[in-house]
């Protein structure tokens, strides 16, 4: 099994410390319009709430702003979470991205909502609302479509009439929601690479076509970082890891960390734990090993794309890595 020819990138405006979040916004921006040069094929953004180490809240005015500073890569979401908005809204907000960027648009939806009770409250929902994922999906796909039933008469314009591309992020059940709906799928390797090949295959067995899709299709959703050493390539994730183990003990996404200062972290036992569990998660090494990785990682799932969510403390070594990604997908 090959590597997929298309290579896209999920950017969340992860905010390094002694930055800003507005910083980290126009660095986002920035970013999109390298990696459009370097031939990726998707730019997306995503929907966090009150998170101290990422800036990316409002993600269709965030891709409305990598729309207009590029030209030719697909931009869009991943994800909006549609428990937190009203169908009509998101429609009408994708209908004018689509009308102003013809062809460009992506619509990944999500079916989370907020990480804490506070922020949960704050945006007026909680957990139970993820339930209504499916009634939303099927609402907010009929405004595009202009047969929602929901709201009898109620039509989202521009949206009606427009084909932007929707795709579900598989957290919870919402494989199984995209195979019954005849969405694309985007799937991370929550619980390990065996579950997530197992979440695949019963998607593909149940996958209905559609309007929007005549068969499955797959984007594995994985942190890849590329350098000209093995340790310099751990280096760059290791400052998302340490965020993310402190996030699961303390319940708060910090801003990212030099490199440096993370190796001269004293973590806890369990923060050392959820540390190192984070890297093994993910792919990196020099250009040879990180090639291997990815043609084992396409053999075990059969991935139309892979969705590259690497995020580093430094941004020019970020794209660095970026760059020799590029160039290894280049590759003969």
């Amino acid at each position: 099994m090959t590597i997929p020819d298309r290579f896209s990138v999920l950017d969340r405006s992860p905010t390094p410390r002694g930055s800003t979040h507005a910083a980290a916004l126009r660095d986002t921006v920035r970013f999109a319009v390298e990696l459009e040069r370097l031939g990726y094929h998707r730019f997306w953004v995503s929907e966090h709430h009150s998170v101290p180490g990422i800036a990316g809240s409002a993600p269709t005015v965030l891709a409305a702003a990598v729309a207009a500073a590029t030209s030719r890569i697909r931009v869009g979401t991943g994800g909006v979470m549609l428990p937190n908005h009203q169908p009509l809204v998101v429609a009408e907000q994708f209908g004018v991205l689509e009308a102003l960027n013809p062809g460009r648009i992506d619509m990944g939806l999500g079916r989370s909502v907020g990480f804490t009770g506070r922020i949960r409250r704050a945006l007026g929902h909680d957990k139970a609302d993820a339930e209504r994922f499916p009634a939303q999906l099927e609402e907010l796909l009929g405004y595009f479509t202009g047969d929602q039933e929901a709201h009898p008469s109620v039509h989202a314009r521009p949206a009606e009439g427009l084909r932007v591309a929707p795709f579900v992020l598989a957290t919870g059940a919402g494989a199984d929601h995209a195979a019954a709906f005849g969405l694309p799928l985007v799937i991370a390797a929550i619980g390990g690479d065996d579950r997530m090949a197992e979440t695949i295959a019963r998607y593909r067995s149940r996958f209905r076509p559609s309007a929007w899709g005549a068969s499955p299709y797959v984007v594995v959703s994985r942190a890849v970082a590329v350098a000209e050493t093995t340790e310099q390539a751990r280096d760059l994730l290791a400052s998302e890891a340490w965020s993310s183990a402190y996030s699961r003990t303390r319940g708060e996404f910090p801003p990212l960390l030099p490199p440096a200062e993370v190796r001269e972290l004293e973590m806890t036992d369990r923060q050392r734990e959820y540390f190192e569990d984070s890297l093994r998660g993910q792919i990196y090494g020099t250009a040879d090993e990180v090639a291997q990785a990815l043609e084992k990682l396409a053999h075990l799932t059969a991935a139309d794309e892979f969705l590259i969510t690497t995020s580093g403390f430094d941004r020019e070594q970020l794209l660095d890595s970026y760059r020799r990604l590029a160039a290894l997908r280049a590759a003969p």
